[in-house]
């Protein structure tokens, strides 16, 4: 077991880096065409005004959807990969970008900075201690945390089943309600009142995460 998870987190490890510029086809792949659905299921939740930071920013998807939006936003990630096709794919879109490459768990900003952070299918460095606490100073009071942490198929068909289990293998599937309440128990000591929703795509529906920090 320690193996095969040393192999999982080797293979996220090339896919957010050395094979990054395969993310978005993975992406669109393992989700059955889902993928932009699932992570624009978190907008709604986000605090309606204030500039938001986005924790892991990827390729960039979600900042052009922010920008879409009329919402003012920042992303950070540590890979050097994911920040120049974020950058790329930005620019193509007429967007300046405001990307800033970071640890999640040192954030380069003053205390209260920010009315939103997001972070959509993050690996496990969102659930850190130093993660918590460096999100919890940049967040203002009354802010939200939100996180998209995964999501499930429920029009059945034999993909969508294997999908469902190579998530499973990988740590991907976890929605029960054992998880729900663990959630609750690693974000309430850093000062967050914890919502958890389910939202519905085609064929599927995607786990949301609202942590509103107290204040």
């Amino acid at each position: 077991m320690r193996l095969w998870w040393h192999l999982v987190r080797l293979g996220f490890r090339l896919l957010y880096n050395e094979f990054a510029f395969t993310y978005d086809l993975v992406s669109w792949v393992v989700s059955l065409g889902a993928w932009r659905c699932w992570v624009r299921a978190s907008l709604k939740h986000l605090h309606p005004d204030g500039l938001i930071l986005e924790l892991a920013h990827g390729t960039g998807n979600l900042q052009l959807d922010l920008h879409a939006a009329g919402r003012d936003a920042i992303g950070c990630d540590l890979s050097p990969a994911m920040g120049q096709i974020a950058t790329n794919k930005l620019m193509r879109a007429g967007i300046r970008p405001h990307l800033v490459r970071s640890r999640a768990q040192m954030l380069p900003f003053r205390a209260a900075a920010f009315a939103s952070v997001i972070s959509t299918f993050p690996t496990d460095f969102i659930i850190a201690p130093e993660t918590l606490r460096e999100v919890s100073r940049v967040l203002q009071p009354g802010g939200r945390f939100v996180i998209v942490p995964t999501s499930r198929f429920t029009g059945g068909g034999l993909i969508a089943k294997l999908i469902d289990a190579l998530y499973a293998a990988t740590g991907q599937r976890e929605a029960s309600a054992e998880h729900r309440s663990l959630w609750i128990s690693l974000l309430e000591p850093y000062g967050f009142g914890v919502q958890i929703v389910e939202e519905a795509c085609s064929n599927s529906a995607v786990t949301v995460i609202i942590a509103q920090k107290r204040g």
